[in-house]
């Protein structure tokens, strides 16, 4: 029987190719969005605080020696001293700080919380001790330094700082764990109270630009707290309400305040001479600056040139690089200080590494902002940067804390324990040469073994 064709002149039909939809093109590679991608995945790693908190207040700290070095050596010359006088003795306060960090960042948290107490009392007993007559010293028109015997004086009030944060975050994490911070007295007292005696203490002798600090860190501290909002708008109210009387009764401090913004010297109380020389500085030193050494604001135009406006020596040397890389810097380690607090499962670890960043952060936003020109001149150190050992020791111990907190949370205790080091003996391990532990590639390859015999491929 005949087949049938399906054409009618009996040829078998044409068979049409059938047409496919074109196949979407791959999206082009977008090497910003790719670096993007990169750095956000860096970013995100366990151990990026701890690194930006190490290697950001040592590249801090080495800048600030070389600047201090630069900034110094025309004052110490003026003085009849060494050129390197200031640097000498920056590098030696520079390298007990270190020991201090690296003292603090092994420090089991326990032991962190034990200090709070001692640190308080003896704050709290040297500050007092300034106030009395033949022991306290009056430098620069405040009386906040006891000296230690030749060219070696000390600021207790720097102290205070380091004690507000320790015994603060120790005070509110024990009320915390008791359920205690839902009521306001138990949110304030005894906090405010000690709060208020060490701003007693600073102001006996003139110091409103510590005072500022510290008060900068009990709100902070009352923010992580959960203070709310009425309770943290009067305990506002009430320190803007005491700074207020104590700036309208100091000429001196009335004369800070109007030269904010001056770009000219004036004539009478307020003068602005240092304002505006830093304003100076800032300005000759172009993208680049003028080069190490170069300054000429630092030849007696500018007065506090190594210490409170070292910041203006910077960008005149250094230029707009040089100060936007400070800027960097501090904007870093800030990150990191918030990234530990916000991760952090201990109250106690959250409330100290808050303190410690509002506290480096406040101080440099209060020193940048007076040499800027926009805040007043407040007389405060650029943290770990300036000159000034009473500065340096219990700031470098602070950044030892967040390095301690930043070891200590989950995920970065995980990623420092899977390292192994490439020779030598294995972490932890004792014993002779030939109990070593095995090599990184060895490991590996015991890993994979173990995987293919359970039938993974």
């Amino acid at each position: 029987m005949p087949v049938k064709s399906g054409s009618r002149t009996g040829r078998p039909p044409v068979q049409r190719a059938v047409r496919r939809s074109p196949s979407p093109r791959p999206p082009r590679d977008n090497p910003v969005r790719r670096l993007f991608t990169r750095a956000r995945k860096a970013w995100d790693r366990p151990l990026t605080a701890y690194y930006l908190i190490l290697g950001g207040s040592v590249l801090i700290t080495v800048l600030g020696l070389v600047m201090v070095y630069s900034a110094s050596q025309i004052t110490a010359l003026q003085l009849s001293l060494p050129g390197s006088y200031f640097f000498r003795k920056q590098f030696l306060a520079a390298a007990i700080g270190g020991g201090l960090m690296f003292a603090a960042s092994r420090m089991p948290v326990k032991l962190h919380r034990a200090l709070a107490y001692p640190i308080l009392a003896g704050a709290v007993f040297l500050m007092a001790l300034v106030q009395v007559p033949g022991i306290g010293m009056a430098v620069n028109g405040n009386q906040n330094w006891i000296s230690l015997g030749g060219s070696f004086q000390i600021q207790p009030s720097e102290f205070g700082k380091l004690a507000l944060v320790l015994w603060g975050a120790d005070l509110i994490a024990r009320k915390h764990d008791r359920k205690l911070l839902t009521q306001w007295k138990h949110m304030l007292v005894p906090l405010v109270p000690v709060a208020f005696l060490l701003l007693g203490l600073i102001m006996l002798g003139g110091d409103m630009g510590t005072a500022i600090i510290l008060t900068a860190i009990l709100f902070g501290l009352l923010w992580l707290a959960g203070a709310p909002t009425r309770l943290f708008v009067g305990v506002l109210s009430i320190a803007g309400l005491i700074g207020v009387v104590l700036i309208k009764t100091s000429p001196n401090r009335m004369a800070r305040l109007a030269c904010i913004g001056a770009t000219e010297p004036r004539s009478g109380v307020a003068d602005c001479w240092q304002a505006v020389h830093g304003i100076y500085a800032l300005a000759s030193g172009g993208l680049f600056g003028s080069g190490l050494g170069a300054s000429v604001e630092k030849w007696g135009q500018l007065p506090e040139a190594h210490t409170d406006f070292i910041f203006a020596v910077t960008g005149e040397e250094l230029g707009l690089a040089g100060t936007l890389s400070v800027l960097a810097l501090f904007a870093a380690l800030g990150y990191a200080g918030i990234r530990v607090a916000g991760r952090t499962e201990d109250p106690f670890v959250r409330y100290a590494a808050g303190g410690v960043t509002t506290w480096i952060t406040a101080q440099a936003v209060i020193n940048i902002g007076a040499v800027l020109g926009l805040l007043p001149i407040a007389g405060v150190p650029l943290p770990l940067f300036s000159y000034g050992g009473s500065a340096l020791l219990p700031t470098m111990f602070a950044i030892g804390l967040l390095i301690a907190f930043a070891r200590d949370e989950p995920a970065a205790r995980a990623a420092l324990a899977m390292r192994q080091p490439r020779f030598g003996r294995k972490r932890g391990a004792g014993g002779p040469v030939f109990n070593r532990g095995p090599r990184r590639w060895n490991t590996m390859r015991r890993r994979a073994s173990v995987a293919r015999s359970s039938g993974e491929r």
